[in-house]
């Protein structure tokens, strides 16, 4: 089985829809679920007038019934609230005339624009840039919010927190508390180093002054993954990959690190690789998720060979700085060809603190896939039988081993 979460909608449209295909029957799942991490995604200081419009709310259409999903696929709808002041812009009917009042004409650099309107033989980069918008990760926040539920299920959390924005550094202690985004949703810039958020804040502030925008990093790390999700036994089945895909696809995102990242390639491989023990006592109690073993460290992120490990799962993510600038670039008039200040449209000064809120529905949704890749099962019921046998088997493989040699002792001595 697989879990596949598709977007349809434009940033001033209706609304957005979300299509979950894959989800086993009989997950419990509320509207509040998805409507808590909805609103996660709208906060962070630093966010634009669009965000004092929208309250944004999900509405189910398909596969859900009686609080339960039905193993049908699920389609939620997220209103756009201001539909009422585009409405005769972006109306599905009428002539090109009629909709061109707020027609789009010098693309920003930086933007899908420019290479949208000569890819799709536009006109109006409007075309493109409502599709393209950061607006069409509402509805990949909702898909992830179920994908989310299912993990809940198997005591698998995921939580973010911002680790620079604007160039300035925030520490994190060097154990992260748990739940992590308990403590991250406290700060307005979703920082754990109280020092670094107010410098941050000033800095922020200062831009916007500015006329300018900004990016930054955040972390995402996912604990309680049992070991086994994913495979080395095909590129496109590698874990690493597929969450690396699905980060990059998300709008400004410019860079995906796994555990040491880039810092891995400057150090020696004894500084980079993490020795195994065995777990304490020898004989791991049945469900353990790592098979009997742990690292000393979790330099690898929780990933070797494109497998989990059992070690927690750490994703950095690095967003570039919004291309929409209220002091605009240099840019071309694509009706005259003539040289022209790109368009401004309504935008953030900086989205960092949401991506981090956006990355976790990304990773939600490949480790959920994952999840039922390797176990399967229509209903949750019967996907909670398979993953408990598979972790009592792990639990179990060094005693059955032990127990096996004992015996071949035995029989050599007695021959």
């Amino acid at each position: 089985m697989h879990l596949r979460v598709t977007t349809a909608g434009e940033s001033h449209g209706k609304g957005l829809i979300a299509l979950v295909e894959g989800l086993p029957a009989g997950l419990p799942v509320r509207a509040d679920d998805v409507d808590r991490e909805l609103a996660r995604r709208m906060q962070g200081y630093g966010r634009g007038a669009r965000m004092k419009i929208e309250r944004d709310r999900v509405e189910w259409l398909s596969g859900v019934r009686g609080g339960e999903t039905l193993g049908s696929p699920v389609a939620m709808l997220v209103a756009n609230r201001d539909w009422s002041n585009w409405e005769d812009v972006m109306a599905a009917e009428g002539t090109p005339g009629e909709l061109r009042r707020r027609r789009v004409s010098r693309p920003r650099p930086g933007h899908a624009d420019l290479a949208g309107v000569l890819k799709y033989d536009r006109l109006d980069a409007r075309d493109i840039l409502e599709r393209a918008s950061a607006r069409e990760t509402a509805a990949r926040v909702a898909g992830g919010a179920l994908a989310r539920r299912l993990l809940d299920e198997f005591g698998i959390e995921i939580g973010s927190h911002v680790v620079s924005l604007g160039g300035i550094r925030a520490d994190a202690p060097a154990e992260l508390p748990s739940p992590l985004n308990a403590a991250a949703d406290r700060s307005e810039v979703r920082t754990l180093d109280a020092a670094a958020h107010a410098r941050i804040i000033a800095r922020i502030d200062a831009a916007k002054q500015a006329g300018d925008t900004l990016g930054g990093e955040v972390e995402i790390v996912a604990r309680g993954l049992p070991v086994g999700l994913g495979s080395h036994v095909s590129w496109d089945r590698k874990l690493d990959g597929r969450l690396a895909g699905a980060l990059m696809s998300l709008p400004a995102v410019k860079a995906v690190e796994v555990g040491l990242g880039v810092e891995a390639a400057r150090r020696p491989g004894s500084e980079v690789h993490d020795a195994v023990d065995a777990a304490p006592g020898m004989t791991p109690p049945a469900g353990e998720p790592r098979g009997g073993v742990r690292r000393r460290s979790n330099r690898a992120g929780g990933l070797e060979g494109g497998i989990t490990t059992g070690e927690p799962l750490v994703l950095r993510v690095a967003m570039k700085p919004i291309a929409t600038l209220m002091s605009p670039l240099p840019t071309v008039d694509l009706r005259t060809g003539t040289p022209a200040n790109a368009q401004s449209e309504r935008s953030d000064v900086t989205a960092v603190p949401a991506l981090g809120v956006i990355a976790e529905a990304a990773v939600a949704i490949v480790l959920a896939d994952a999840m039922l890749e390797k176990f399967g099962g229509d209903s949750l019921g019967e996907m909670r039988r398979n993953v408990a046998g598979y972790l009592d088997a792990l639990g179990a493989r060094w005693v059955a081993r032990r127990a096996s040699e004992a015996a071949d002792a035995r029989d050599a001595e007695s021959g």
